[in-house]
């Protein structure tokens, strides 16, 4: 809300400090006040002037040369020039004002009569004031002056100085070298120009003979370049030269000599500079060798600011003082000798002020002292003039000069005059105007009359009574309802006249007055005083700690005077900048709440709650933290590295306000699961670096992340790869299974080492056993797999067996030994096994996605086993697609999972099905009984490949292709996508172009704009929502402008490849054929000739006999049964069980058993469940986290045949 601040009221919020006291007036002027009231005469005073010095630039149109002046009566103007009476207003050239001292000078080609030096009075009855002197400058155009300029020869390894001489200007002042081409000439040790425009060569070489050396003078300030005649440098070559072997240099023959100075002349300079201008002292050598320049400063280092520069022949000191006084030497030094130069610098001052003369107001019959004092180096002098005129010629009695001091003695109204002191010594001068005015004035308060003040009790207020008096008037203030005046030490008043009141308390309310007298009258006004209760914030916001992206809320309650209860505002301020009225969205303010939305790091710092009142305010401040995961660490890098351990170190990134702690370092290694990154260890927050234990024979990148209260953040960029040598394992296989299924057997399985602690190549196991209690020697069995069956072993007898595993690295630590017992004999058993006689309940299934599915269950009791648990089997069949509404018993597929568990994972489910399930318990007898079915359907998938795809009508332009919908689209069809590129019998391959066919009902499609006699393949792909499937491809070659003879063309059929495939066919029949579609495409219009019909009827009998030889060459060898095929070839995989009978459980979680997953496809007969991981090795095999077989399933590999397909077509 607004503050309705009362109009006449002065509130003050603390101590408010006064100005000026015009009893000892220090201002050149009486306040306007006392002129509103009086009529007051006053001296001249001198309020603006032109600069010291005015130049005359060309490109402008007028100089004004100023002097304005005040004073009561208005003074009168006067100028000099060159010191001689000069009257602007009689030249008629020049453009004056009345009232004013300002003339203007146009710019109308006749500056120069205006050159000189001018000075300005104004004169009124009382006395005159005096301007400095100001010089106008009108500056010559400079150039150079015209002249031929002889050619300067120059034997080689001599030094050649080539004069600029630039003409006088106005500073600045640049000096550049060029060639008529206006390119540089090139600066180096040997070759520099110095601060006097000259080029100078330390020595001359044959490539600084040219004709076109030029100067080009710049003065920036008048906008003018000029350029010298051009010069011309003659290097010859030494005349001692005479050897005849051209390979001896050149400069073996020259003269070599110790270095001299070409700048400055002589062995010193004496340098005056004025105090903060820049020093600049300049040496350049000659000699051959170019010689090296040294800079030193005798008996002292160089000061911190000097800089060597062009070089080193230029040392530099900017804004230089006493303390770089000094002596300074050059030195030139090559290996012949060395040449030195001493510069003596001075450093002096202009004049400046010490004591300045200022203006008094004086009462009669007051003994007046006017002090005036000025330093420089060298000490200025001080000049005293009195209304302009040298004080020697304004004698007076009552004045005395002693010692920088005017002293008047009983001053009188004539007395009132302009004092002028001028000090100046050759670095300039200065000058300042004192008005004394000496008369009597009886006091004028010039503070309005009943002012209201408000103060906040326990603060401090100051009332005002300004008075301007001559002589100086006594004040004393008093409170209304007491008769003495104020005082105690909570009362001050001060030479200004005001009243400060300090820790004010409520009695100090009330009505004052202020009481002024001295010889010449007496004043008096009165002020009210309203003393108020202060504000208070009691409820204050507190800090918050929030999250990035979420909502921060403050509040702040705050007590205060009631008679303000209306009249206050909560004002919330962030960097000293009110939210209130932000533009920003961010904030939101309702009076005592603040609210930040979306809080970001931006939003973090420090928030201001302030209760303002028109008198008085209240502040708290609250602390808005905001904190977020760690940023990701960085520069991860390796040290340390040995055989096993590795140290990672790393710099972490921003915690963002809540502190690390700990950090969580991972891997990805490149055999077994790359691009997959596990956790390796974790560190705690306050360290940057891990020792990492490494396993053998991996190749490690690592990565690091951190972890604080809010999170774990993002983890850094990969480390550079570090491979481990190979080494033995370090620990031997776990969790060590011994069952007897059958009598006089003993099953051994154990879980195998995980491939990270292979720790080499070439991992296997030694199984040991041996009858316990016996001493008979161990029996040593090598196996690569996890699984041994020991036989002929006696009935339910007790052993001892131990696993060791190996590596070509060696062997692993010495194994523990497990007790276990052999078979059983069920047929002797009393009570003998049965399966188990419960099915499980709660059976539930969960859609992980279109192809996966997790079911749970409850276990069966197992009372209800009736033996060992071998775990639980879980059978599904596909009723039917969603697109169809029939129902149909598919073809039923089984897994089985070991061990007591409650749920699995069930892959390779066609997508947009609806299946059918159960779950059933099974241990070493055979499976119990199924739970009650359960129904699920799978979500769209991508489809199947189009059941046809080929080219039809084929063109010279243009190929028509054609397709049928893909056999299982597994969702609604959306569309297609169609690419094709170029392909003829090149390495390159034209670009990819694709064409988006929105339309699901779409078999056929015409492509445009083709290249004729070029061979193309084609691409399709069926899509649904869920996206598009593998590609299904084509190949064909358009026909040439006049086909009229039978071209063939080729099919290819249905690659399985998600990519765009690539097909293959037998070397000769490809070879063959592309000889035809080459003849047939390139010769067309020759096909009616008879040569060429009997060479193609040879390459079609050619074909034949090859086609012949091969179907002969296949069947050689008779005929053999499959059964016979098998025995050749036995799967050992499909050796497994049926649904009934098993011979081995999955060691894995979620693994399905070995040997238990029968065609998927359904596009195989049935079969027993010993299909092997490697009938489907056209598919992704992954393992979740849990260890789930989660690849895609599909049945046997299928074999795809290459159809080529030779149609002809006939012209019509």
């Amino acid at each position: 809300m607004r503050l309705p601040w009362r109009r006449g009221v002065a509130l003050l919020l603390g101590v408010f400090l006064s100005t000026c006291c015009f009893q000892l007036i220090s201002a050149l002027d009486i306040p306007l006040e006392v002129l509103g009231r009086i009529n007051i005469e006053q001296l001249p005073s001198i309020t603006d002037q032109s600069p010291v010095s005015l130049i005359a630039l060309p490109f402008e149109e007028s100089f004004p040369v100023k002097c304005e002046a005040t004073g009561n009566p208005e003074p009168e103007f006067k100028w000099t020039k060159n010191g001689q009476d000069f009257d602007p207003f009689l030249d008629p050239r020049l453009l004056t004002q009345e009232d004013s001292g300002t003339f203007v000078i146009p710019n109308n080609g006749n500056l120069t009569e205006f050159q000189g030096v001018y000075r300005c009075y104004a004169a009124n009855k009382l006395g005159t004031a005096m301007s400095e002197k100001i010089e106008f400058i009108v500056p010559n155009v400079p150039k150079f002056p015209k002249e031929k300029i002889e050619p300067i020869e120059v034997e080689e390894g001599q030094p050649v100085i080539l004069e600029c001489n630039p003409p006088k200007g106005i500073p600045p002042l640049q000096i550049y070298w060029m060639t008529i081409g206006l390119q540089h000439i090139e600066q180096d040790e040997r070759v520099s120009v110095g601060l006097n425009g000259n080029l100078y060569f330390s020595n001359a070489v044959q490539t600084d003979s040219r004709r076109d050396y030029c100067c080009f003078a710049a003065f920036p300030r008048i906008r003018t370049i000029v350029q010298k005649t051009a010069m011309s440098v003659i290097v010859s070559s030494t005349k001692s030269m005479s050897y005849s072997d051209s390979s001896r240099s050149s400069a073996n023959s020259i003269l070599e000599r110790k270095p001299s100075l070409l700048l400055p002349s002589g062995d010193r300079t004496n340098k005056h500079l004025v105090k903060g201008e820049e020093l600049l002292l300049e040496c350049i050598g000659e000699g051959f060798p170019t010689p090296q320049m040294e800079w030193v400063k005798l008996g002292q280092k160089l000061p911190e600011r000097a800089v060597v520069e062009n070089h080193g022949k230029l040392l530099t000191i900017e804004n230089v003082n006493e303390e770089d006084e000094g002596k300074y030497m050059c030195k030139a030094i090559n290996a012949h000798g060395e040449a030195v130069h001493y510069f003596h610098v001075t450093v002096e001052e202009p004049p400046e002020w010490e004591v300045e003369p200022k203006s008094q107001l004086n009462m009669i019959g007051a003994n007046v002292v006017i002090e005036c004092s000025a330093s420089g180096r060298p000490t200025p002098t001080v000049a005293w003039r009195v209304n302009g005129r040298p004080l020697s010629e304004v004698p007076s009695s009552k004045r005395t000069l002693r010692d920088d001091k005017i002293y008047i003695h009983n001053a009188g109204p004539g007395d009132s005059a302009v004092y002028q002191c001028e000090a100046s010594n050759r670095h300039g001068t200065i000058l300042t105007n004192a008005n004394i005015m000496i008369m009597n004035l009886r006091p004028l308060i010039l503070t309005e009359n009943g002012v209201q003040y408000t103060v906040v009790e326990g603060k401090a207020v100051m009332m005002h009574c300004r008075v301007f008096s001559s002589p100086l008037s006594a004040i004393t203030w008093s409170k209304v309802d007491s008769a003495s005046a104020v005082e105690g030490p909570r009362f001050s008043v001060y030479k200004n006249g005001s009243l400060e009141i300090h820790s004010v308390e409520r009695e100090d309310e009330g009505e004052y007055s202020c009481f002024t007298e001295n010889t010449e009258g007496k004043s008096a006004i009165s002020a009210v005083l309203e003393v108020k209760a202060p504000t208070r914030i009691v409820d204050p916001p507190q800090d918050l700690r929030i999250l990035v992206g979420t909502t921060a809320q403050f509040s702040c309650q705050a007590e205060l005077d009631p008679s303000f209860s209306e009249d206050y505002e909560i004002i919330w301020e962030k960097d000293g900048v009110a939210l209130n009225d932000s533009e920003s969205t961010g904030y939101i303010v309702d009076d005592e709440m603040l609210q930040i939305v979306n809080v970001s790091f931006r939003d973090q710092g420090v928030y201001v709650c302030v209760a303002r009142s028109p008198v008085d305010e209240d502040s708290a401040l609250a602390l808005l933290t905001v904190l977020d995961v760690p940023d990701a660490p960085e520069d991860v890098v390796l040290a340390e590295r040995r055989d096993r351990t590795v140290k990672l170190k790393w710099i972490p990134g921003d915690d963002h306000n809540s502190t690390t702690t700990e950090f969580i370092v991972e891997f990805e290694e490149s055999q077994w699961k790359p691009g997959s990154w596990r956790e390796l260890m974790r560190v705690p927050g306050n360290h940057h670096s891990a020792l990492l234990k490494l396993h053998g024979h991996v190749d490690y990148s690592f990565r690091v992340s951190g972890v604080n209260e809010v999170g774990r953040g993002r983890s850094s960029g990969a480390s550079e790869r570090y491979r481990t040598p190979a080494s033995a394992p370090d620990k031997n296989p776990e969790n060590i299974k011994i069952e007897g299924h059958l009598p006089h057997e003993m099953d051994i399985n154990w879980e195998p080492l995980p491939p990270m602690e292979h720790n080499g190549p070439g991992l296997e196991y030694k199984v040991s056993y041996r009858r316990q209690g016996s001493e008979e020697d161990w029996q040593e069995h090598m196996v690569k797999r996890h699984s041994f069956v020991v036989k002929n072993t006696p009935t339910f007898v007790p052993y001892e067996v131990k696993i060791q595993a190996r590596n070509h690295a060696g062997w692993a630590p010495e194994p523990k030994t497990v007790v276990a017992y052999s078979g059983e004999d069920f047929f002797f058993r009393s009570c003998p096994p049965d399966v188990p006689s419960a099915a499980p309940d709660d059976v539930e299934v969960e859609v992980m996605n279109n192809s996966v599915v997790k079911v749970s269950w409850s276990r069966v009791h197992k009372d209800k086993l009736h033996g060992h648990l071998g775990g639980y089997r879980v059978n599904w069949w596909r009723l039917r697609s969603l697109l169809d509404s029939r129902k149909t018993h598919g073809d039923k597929h089984m897994l089985m999972f070991s061990g007591d568990r409650n749920h699995a994972l069930i892959p390779g489910l066609r997508p947009f099905s609806e299946y059918s399930l159960i779950v059933m318990a099974f241990n070493g007898r055979g499976n119990g009984p199924g739970s009650h079915p359960v129904i699920f359907k799978t979500p769209e998938g991508v489809p199947d490949q189009a059941a046809v795809f080929r080219a039809t009508d084929i063109q010279k332009h243009t190929v028509t292709l054609t397709w049928s919908p893909p056999a299982e689209p597994n969702g609604f069809l959306t569309g297609y996508i169609l690419q094709y590129q170029l392909i003829n019998n090149t390495e390159e391959v034209g670009p990819l172009e694709s064409v988006n066919i929105t339309g699901a009902d779409t078999t056929k499609w015409l492509l445009q704009d083709l290249e004729p006699v070029s061979r193309y393949r084609f691409y399709l792909q069926s899509c649904t929502r869920a996206g598009c499937g593998p590609a299904a491809s084509e190949e064909s070659t358009t026909v040439p402008e006049a086909p009229s003879t039978d071209v063939p063309t080729f099919n290819i059929r249905q690659s399985r490849t998600r990519s765009p495939p690539t097909a293959s066919v037998s070397p000769v029949l490809n070879s063959t054929l592309s000889s035809s579609i080459d003849l047939a495409s390139i010769h067309g219009g020759i096909s009616n000739q008879g040569w060429f019909i009997g060479l193609m009827c040879a390459v079609a009998l050619l074909t034949l006999i090859v086609l012949i030889a091969c179907f002969v060459n296949r069947n050689k060898g008779g005929k053999y049964s499959v059964k016979e095929k098998e025995d050749l070839h036995p799967d050992v995989e499909s050796q497994g069980m049926n649904d009934d009978t098993f011979c081995e459980y999955s060691d894995n979680d979620e693994k399905p058993l070995k040997g238990s997953q029968p065609s998927l496809t359904g596009d195989m007969k049935d079969r027993d469940s010993g299909d092997s991981m490697v009938d489907y090795g056209d598919e992704d095999v992954h393992f979740n986290e849990d260890g789930s077989f989660i690849g895609e399933y599909g049945g046997r590999k299928e074999r795809v045949s290459t159809e080529i397909k030779a149609t002809n077509q006939s012209t019509a």
